[in-house]
């Protein structure tokens, strides 16, 4: 069951991770063509979906990290994965995102370069994923942690669905609090479990 529910995150991540892609490569194209249509486009695609598909699958490759024995700093190519998500998520919520509210036709080039940088970062975590380059970092502990319960996976699974259904019913617009909440508190918890 354990296997199987890993799996299941697995698929999860790569569909929402694909999904961030591939809207990202949406919006570079939508915004290089720089009409007042194909920016409001691009906004309602950034609203609508892209922004919980980033969420999502930043939250289950934390997650997946985090309940399994790769952790978040045992080999270089995970760590690397992690710094390049942490850094898409500020530049799209922070830089991006902000200015695809005010963009104008004809001034859209930081967005197109901005989206395009997403997306090759995407490209080379795809890479990271599957090469899994590089060593251990001098961090890694000698002994393994043993990946956890089913229902653990499972709720990875079900955390950033929840946001989404509750919050639009909530707010009107889907919200990763929960998800927020777990990716911050389960790495300390999972800590202290280990060592009791």
């Amino acid at each position: 069951m354990a296997r199987t529910a890993r799996q299941l995150l697995v698929w999860f991540h790569a569909i929402t991770s694909i999904g961030w892609l591939t809207l990202a490569l949406c919006l570079c194209t939508l915004l290089a063509t720089s009409t007042a249509e194909s920016i409001a486009a691009a906004e309602i695609l950034d609203v609508k979906l892209l922004q919980h598909l980033g969420t999502s699958g930043a939250f289950s490759g934390l997650m997946l990290s985090a309940l399994t024995q790769w952790g978040y700093f045992r080999y270089w190519w995970v760590l690397a994965k992690f710094t390049i998500t942490i850094g898409q998520l500020y530049a799209g919520v922070f830089l991006l995102s902000p200015r695809l509210s005010i963009a104008e036709p004809g001034d859209t080039t930081t967005l197109v370069v901005g989206s395009a940088l997403m997306a090759g970062a995407f490209a080379f975590q795809a890479w990271l994923s599957v090469a899994k380059p590089w060593r251990q970092t001098p961090w890694t502990r000698k002994r393994l942690k043993p990946d956890l319960p089913a229902w653990m996976f499972l709720a990875a699974i079900a955390i950033p669905v929840f946001d989404f259904v509750f919050w639009r019913f909530v707010f009107g617009a889907p919200a990763p609090v929960l998800s927020l909440l777990v990716a911050l508190i389960f790495p300390f918890w999972r800590v202290r479990a280990l060592r009791t």
